[in-house]
C-alpha cells in the first residue's frame, strides 16, 4: 500500500494512522522481559530527590534492555542477497541510521550520568529534559527540524500506544507457558514470595550476627516502609511505560521521510531580497557601532552614550541575545522560501544570508563581551552562565549556517546543531558551573571587596571547594548552609562525586557554633 504524502506543515491524524500503524505482532518475550527488568532496576535504584549514581545505572539498564530486546526479536536475514548495486546503498543507509541511534543513545546515558558527577540540581534537570529528546531521536529518528520535533511528540505518545501492545505480549507469554506446562501465574508469585521470605529471614540473622555485614546491608538496602513501596511502584510504572514506548517505537518506527527534503512554496526574488537586504544594511550600521565600542573601550561609551561601561553592558546583553535568536529564525525562513532556480538566485542567497550570518557573529561577540563586563562588575550567576553558553552555541550554529550556505545544502544542519547543543551541555557540566561561579565571585571579592554571601550560600555542593577560600567568618556562614545536605547522607543510589568531594572539604572546616550568621544582609 502506498503511504500518503504529508501535506501541510503538520500531518493529519488519518495520515499518521497509516504512517505509524504500529507493530503487527504483540511484544515478544524478550521485549517484555527486558523492559520489565530495566523497570525493576529503575524502581530500586532511582533516587527521586537528588542526582546520583542510580540515574546512570537506570540509563544503562534501559539502553541494554532496548538493545537486547531488539536484537533477540530482529527478523532473520533473507536467504537470497540482492544484487550489490541495489543492496549496498540500502546497507549504507542502515549503517548511518545505526550510527545516529548509537550517538543519541550514548548522549542519553552521558546526560543522565551528569547526576553522578555534579550535584547542581538545576544542571541535572536541564540534562534530564535534554535526555528525553535524545531518547526520542534514538528511537523515532527524524532528520529535519520538523521531524525532530515530531519525534519528541511521538515519544511522549508512544507509552500510551504501547500499553495494549505489551499487555498482549504478556498474555501471549502466559498462554505459551500454560500450553508447555509451565508454572501458572499464582505459582510464579508464590515462588517469588518464598524467595523473598528466605532472603529476609537469613539476611536478618546474618545482620544481627555481624555488625560489618549489617553496615553493608544498611548501605545497599533502603528503609523498607510504605513510602518506599509506593515510590517503587510509581517509578516502575513510569519507567516501564517510557521503556515500553521506546521499544514500541523501535519495533515499528514511524515514517518521517515525508518531512525531510519536502518541496516548499517559493517566493519571488524581490519578495525576500528587499526586506532581507534592508535588514543586512541595518545590521551593518549596528555592527559598525559595536566595533567602535569593542576597540574604543569605556572612554568611547562615556563620550557617546553618557553611561558607565557596566550600565552599557547590562542594558544591551539581553537585547542582543534576542537578536541572535530572531536572526537565526530569519535565516532559516529565508533559506526555506527563497527561490534558487537560477544562478543569480543562488548567488543572491549566498551573499545576503552569508552577510547576515557574518554580521550576526559580530553581534554574538559583542553580547559575550558585554556579559563578561557585566559579570566583572556585578558577579557571575547561574542565569548569566547559562545564557552566555547558549549565546556561544548560537554563534557556532551561525558558523554552520555559513558552511551550509556554500553549497545551499543544509539538511544535515538540524541534527548537527542538536548534537552540538548536547555536547555544549555536557561541556558545561564538565566545567562545573557552580564551582566556576564561586571562583569568579571570590576573585571579584578580593579585587573589589564586594560579595553576595546570600547568593553563594544557595549554590550546590559542587561549589564547596571554591567556597572554602572565603575568609573564616564568611566561610563558616556559607558552608553551614551549603553543607546542609550532610543531614541526608547518600546511599549507593544517590552517590555523587560533587557531594563526596564536598564532604572531604567540610571535614577540614568543622562548624563553629560561636559564629552568628545573617545571610540576609
Amino acid at each position: 500500500m502506498q503511504v500518503p504524502p504529508l501535506h501541510g506543515p503538520w500531518p493529519t491524524l488519518s495520515v499518521w494512522e497509516r504512517r505509524w500503524p504500529g507493530p503487527v505482532r504483540p511484544a515478544s518475550t524478550a521485549t517484555v522481559g527486558a523492559v520489565s527488568g530495566a523497570a525493576v532496576v529503575a524502581a530500586v535504584g532511582l533516587p527521586l530527590d537528588r542526582a546520583g549514581l542510580g540515574w546512570l545505572v537506570a540509563a544503562f539498564a534501559g539502553v541494554i534492555a532496548l538493545a537486547v530486546g531488539r536484537r533477540l526479536t530482529a527478523p532473520a536475514a533473507p536467504s537470497l542477497v540482492p544484487a550489490l548495486t541495489s543492496w549496498q546503498p540500502e546497507r549504507q543507509a542502515r549503517d548511518r541510521l545505526g550510527m545516529q541511534r548509537f550517538f543519541w543513545s550514548a548522549a542519553t546515558v552521558a546526560l543522565l550520568g551528569v547526576g553522578t558527577v555534579r550535584a547542581a540540581g538545576w544542571l541535572f534537570l536541564l540534562c534530564l529534559a535534554t535526555a528525553v529528546w535524545t531518547t526520542a531521536l534514538a528511537t523515532a529518528g527524524g532528520r529535519s527540524m520538523r521531524g525532530m520535533l515530531l519525534s519528541l511528540l511521538l515519544a511522549l505518545v508512544a507509552p500510551f500506544r504501547a500499553v495494549r501492545w505489551t499487555v498482549r505480549g504478556a498474555g501471549t507469554i502466559r498462554r505459551r507457558k500454560e500450553k508447555l506446562g509451565g508454572p501458572p501465574g499464582a505459582r510464579m508469585v508464590a515462588t517469588i514470595a518464598v524467595s523473598v521470605a528466605l532472603l529476609l529471614v537469613f539476611g536478618g540473622l546474618f545482620a544481627s550476627a555481624d555488625a560489618a555485614f549489617a553496615e553493608v546491608l544498611s548501605r545497599v538496602l533502603p528503609d523498607l516502609n510504605l513510602g518506599t513501596a509506593v515510590r517503587w511502584v510509581f517509578v516502575f510504572v513510569v519507567a516501564g511505560g517510557m521503556l515500553g514506548g521506546a521499544a514500541y517505537l523501535r519495533a515499528a518506527p514511524p515514517d518521517l521521510s515525508g518531512l525531510d527534503g519536502r518541496e516548499t512554496r517559493r517566493v519571488t526574488r524581490i519578495e525576500w531580497a528587499v526586506p532581507l537586504g534592508l535588514l543586512v544594511a541595518l545590521f551593518a550600521v549596528f555592527v559598525g557601532v559595536q566595533l567602535a565600542v569593542l576597540f574604543g573601550g569605556s572612554s568611547h561609551v562615556l563620550r557617546t552614550a553618557g553611561l558607565t561601561y557596566a550600565d552599557y553592558a547590562r542594558s544591551g546583553f539581553w537585547q542582543l541575545a534576542v537578536v541572535t535568536v530572531l536572526t537565526l529564525l530569519v535565516l532559516v525562513g529565508a533559506a526555506r522560501w527563497a527561490p534558487r532556480a537560477t544562478r543569480g538566485d543562488r548567488t543572491l542567497i549566498r551573499v545576503l544570508l552569508g552577510s547576515l550570518a557574518g554580521l550576526t557573529l559580530v553581534i554574538v561577540a559583542s553580547a559575550l563581551h558585554r556579559m563578561n563586563l557585566y559579570s566583572d562588575i556585578y558577579g557571575l550567576t547561574r542565569m548569566r552562565v547559562l545564557v552566555a553558553a547558549c549565546e556561544l552555541w548560537l554563534g557556532v550554529v551561525l558558523v554552520l549556517v555559513l558552511v551550509a550556505g556554500i553549497r545551499l545544502r543544509g539538511d544535515w544542519l538540524p541534527r548537527v546543531a542538536m548534537a552540538l547543543g548536547v555536547l555544549a551541555l555536557l561541556g558545561l557540566a564538565a566545567a562545573n558551573p557552580d564551582g566556576l561561579i564561586a571562583d569568579r565571585n571570590i576573585a571579584r571579592y578580593h579585587e573589589q571587596h564586594k560579595i553576595d554571601v546570600a547568593y553563594l550560600s544557595g549554590l550546590s555542593a559542587d561549589a564547596v571547594p571554591a567556597l572554602a577560600q572565603l575568609p573564616p567568618e564568611q566561610r563558616e556562614c556559607v558552608l553551614r548552609v551549603v553543607g546542609a545536605f550532610r543531614s541526608h547522607p547518600d546511599d549507593w543510589r544517590g552517590w555523587n562525586y560533587g557531594r563526596q568531594r564536598a564532604q572531604q572539604v567540610l571535614a577540614r572546616y568543622p562548624a563553629n557554633a560561636a559564629v552568628s550568621c545573617d545571610l540576609a544582609r
